[in-house]
């Protein structure tokens, strides 16, 4: 057999964070140890039924049987500017402001390649969802980090950007609210970022795939809703998080049209179209109430009390994320990231994600998932109590 070589682009892609975490479970499971996985975000809970029934209807009309439109069918382009418009006040344009595609990922990693030319800058976060110094890397293009610190509530600074990198720069990725810090933006925050945005013109890009997720009666800003916020912007949308279809692969990206004209171009070539019943069903979850997914942020909020209050009640001092489905847990003196996952893995059966995965600057923090009951959650305390760390 021929061992055929991957190109540059692909040999510089590195080995994927989560995948390395499913590979060290799977290897010891085969033990049969009692493993509580809290490393990644795969929503635990179903789809509301009167999505699932949508999509049932929908897979019998005959034409959700043939390919649909490229750029989506107007049912669910409709449904988007509908829904932005009831949640955020946001007029879109369903034509030329309103892309869809197979899920927030092909939004992320498809802006970059249809805007972005070999050396560019991508201006990401250090720390950051690591797919993002992917696609950078697929666009040929460099990136460049701005450190989230605690003390500024995991708000990226641009002053700190040297003149020689902003001189190239070329997108600014942004993620609130933020995996895997769980922030929330500022409207202060994201008028400067326009602001910023436009005097350097450089085109920015929200990934909102954490949209519904603001805890306490905090509802998450869309960037668009900053007044000339189109001028720039656009913003990744799923409906993975909000309406626990992980699975369904639905995602949408709104706002500027000549980012939007870029991305349809380039999915054109690259991508194919989305399964026509699965729109409708988008659709549906769109338009539809909106009390299953303020419900859904009850029940994360309920849980990350419960592993909030139970870890301050055994000793260990860490913030409560203000929004997503994570908890950002700095590590006890001693530990780095790494070194505590491996220790949480080792004695307590507890897989985590260590923060180094998401850059530099989280190499003092470990990242939980709150995409499991209560009950879970309460024993993953139980057994760091019986560490005796605090």
């Amino acid at each position: 057999m021929v061992d055929f070589k991957p190109s540059e682009r692909v040999r510089k892609l590195p080995v994927n964070f989560f995948g390395q975490l499913d590979n060290k479970l799977a290897a010891i499971e085969k033990t049969g140890a009692p493993f509580i996985n809290l490393s990644k975000g795969n929503p635990d809970l179903p789809t509301p039924e009167h999505i699932v029934a949508s999509l049932k209807s929908a897979v019998d009309q005959p034409e959700n049987h043939a390919y649909p439109p490229f750029l989506g069918k107007e049912k669910v382009r409709l449904a988007i500017a509908d829904f932005y418009k009831k949640e955020y006040g946001v007029t879109l344009d369903p034509v030329n402001e309103v892309a869809v595609f197979h899920g927030a990922h092909i939004g992320i990693t498809g802006i970059p390649q249809a805007l972005l030319n070999p050396d560019d800058y991508m201006l990401i976060t250090d720390p950051c969802y690591p797919i993002y110094y992917s696609s950078a890397m697929l666009s040929q293009a460099r990136t460049y980090a701005m450190p989230l610190e605690e003390s500024n509530r995991y708000l990226p600074d641009y002053r700190s950007i040297p003149d020689d990198v902003l001189q190239n720069a070329r997108l600014l990725m942004l993620n609130y609210p933020n995996n895997p810090t769980g922030a929330l933006a500022t409207k202060d925050f994201f008028r400067k970022t326009i602001d910023f945005a436009q005097t350097h013109r450089i085109p920015v890009v929200n990934d909102f795939a954490y949209a519904s997720l603001g805890f306490d009666h905090n509802k998450p800003l869309s960037l668009l809703q900053i007044e000339q916020a189109k001028s720039v912007a656009v913003e990744v949308y799923t409906l993975s998080k909000t309406y626990n279809m992980a699975g369904w692969r639905f995602g949408f990206a709104v706002g500027n049209a000549s980012v939007i004209k870029a991305l349809n171009h380039f999915q054109m070539h690259a991508c194919s179209t989305v399964f026509g019943a699965v729109q409708d069903a988008a659709a549906c979850a769109l338009q539809s109430s909106q009390e299953c997914a303020r419900e859904l942020v009850h029940i994360y909020q309920r849980r990350r009390d419960v592993l909030i209050g139970g870890l301050s009640r055994i000793g260990w001092t860490v913030a409560s994320p203000p929004g997503t489905f994570f908890a950002w847990l700095k590590v006890p003196a001693g530990y780095n990231s790494q070194s505590f996952s491996d220790m949480l893995f080792r004695e307590a059966h507890i897989v985590t994600a260590p923060g180094i995965g998401f850059g530099n600057n989280g190499n003092d923090f470990i990242r939980i998932s709150l995409v499991h009951s209560e009950d879970v959650l309460a024993e993953a305390v139980r057994r760091i109590d019986a560490l005796h760390l605090f």
